[in-house]
């Protein structure tokens, strides 16, 4: 068992996001708007992540000597990382239901008897047997917290978390329920946007899409919605991110309610239906069980036994990407995931994050992060000092953008640290 809480007494979900978000007065709009997301945050967001793994892996050159370290979300891209067999993983999250998440599918991995039946928990996710199977194998090997969190209720007269996972799972959480909301909106509307899944060729996704989705966004309903940053908050989108990608619509004359379909069309047309869980997912709100080519790698029947044997390299901490680095040792780390955290800092935050980035580092380190806009924020919030060692490459940023099948961001963005040893001594310090 690798599996590590990291902290001397129990941190709460809500006093890690008011310190990674709310770093505004709560008498301004923005400071409002952030409390209001941390309250809406502090639950499970993501049953999956949407950041796509496969561009991760190529970006990172993830190998046997790869010591990552990532942010957990839906825990699924830490699995899909362990099939490459690296040295070592380090996972944060703010949230505790995310970190339950990532618990219990380790456990899963270790305990439950072969890989039919964890996918039918994972991938599945809505048999009446996998709750016979969690009392089975899964409950008397989890630590507590877990427990705790998986025994607990989804309300005050809901049913217990652990048993979404007979009924759906990834149909839950924010990001579940708020896809979930838009096939209900577009049918009220009067259109299907499941019609997609019928396409066979990408030119039958176009059209489907064209006929199916695209006049969605277009109504006027649906145009209001795209406006209001609240109701971005069920998609995990905080306001800082949502004043970047308003401000992105405006200058590109698009209007919201456009950007969102432009990212919605990449999505759905722009890779084969028959291998992008993402779409599936999000137009069919379940995998592909039939074929199971539509999974993330990490369900894949021939990556269990991988899992089995690597998972101890996996050590997860309920703590900020910035705190868990101050515990770090210098030059310890080359693969860094950062999703899309660093939208959320001010500059204060994200220089201080940088600091432990730099002495964290090996030579040659790759960091990987996304963006809800088109522009990286390094170079306009950070000091050159601290960004002297990395390179990145506009045109290789954009081919990720681009490969990342989920469709959801603005931008992919890599930078290299060069092969010098950095003279930590010179990293600028407040």
């Amino acid at each position: 068992m690798s599996i590590s809480t990291a902290t001397a007494e129990p941190i709460k979900t809500k006093n890690l996001l008011d310190s990674a978000v709310n770093n505004t007065s709560i008498f301004s709009r923005k400071g409002l708007l952030d409390r209001l997301f941390t309250t809406w945050f502090d639950r499970l967001v993501y049953p999956q992540i949407w950041e796509d793994p496969e561009v991760d892996i190529q970006a990172l050159q993830l190998n046997a000597q790869s010591r990552i370290f990532t942010i957990s979300s839906g825990g699924c891209n830490v699995l899909n990382y362990l099939t490459e067999h690296p040295a070592s993983i380090t996972v944060v999250d703010l949230n505790e239901a995310h970190i339950a998440l990532l618990n219990l599918k380790l456990v899963a991995i270790e305990h439950l008897p072969d890989q039919a039946s964890f996918f039918d928990f994972f991938g599945k996710a809505n048999l009446k047997k996998n709750l016979d199977r969690y009392h089975a194998y899964i409950k008397p090997n989890l630590d507590q917290k877990t427990q705790d969190y998986w025994e607990g209720k989804t309300s005050l007269f809901g049913k217990k978390r652990i048993e979404l996972f007979t009924d759906g799972f990834y149909r839950h959480g924010l990001l579940g329920q708020f896809i979930g909301f838009i096939h209900w909106i577009s049918k009220r509307l009067g259109y299907d946007i499941s019609q997609l899944m019928r396409a066979r060729t990408s030119e039958e996704q176009s059209a489907l899409f064209e006929q199916h989705v695209a006049p969605v966004f277009d109504t006027r309903l649906v145009k209001f919605l795209c406006h209001r940053s609240v109701v971005m908050y069920s998609l995990g989108i905080p306001p800082a991110q949502f004043d970047e990608m308003n401000q992105e619509s405006k200058e590109a004359k698009l209007g919201m309610h456009n950007l969102l379909k432009e990212r919605a069309r990449h999505l759905a047309c722009d890779f084969p239906l028959k291998n992008n869980y993402f779409a599936w997912q999000a137009f069919n709100r379940e995998y592909d069980l039939t074929h199971r080519q539509a999974i993330p790698r990490y369900l894949q029947k021939n990556q269990f036994e991988t899992l089995q044997q690597e998972r101890s390299k996996v050590h997860v901490h309920h703590l900020s990407m910035t705190e868990r680095l101050k515990q770090m040792p210098a030059h310890s780390l080359n693969a860094y995931l950062f999703l899309d955290a660093q939208d959320w800092m001010n500059e204060t935050q994200l220089h201080e994050l940088w600091q432990e980035v730099n002495r964290t580092a090996m030579p040659g380190a790759r960091v990987v992060f996304r963006t809800a806009g088109t522009q990286s924020p390094l170079e306009q919030k950070l000091s050159p000092d601290l960004l002297r060692h990395w390179q990145s490459d506009a045109e290789e940023n954009q081919r990720y953008t681009q490969q990342d099948r989920s469709g959801i961001y603005g931008g992919v963005f890599l930078y290299r640290k060069d092969n010098q040893e950095t003279d930590l001594s010179q990293t600028p310090q407040d």
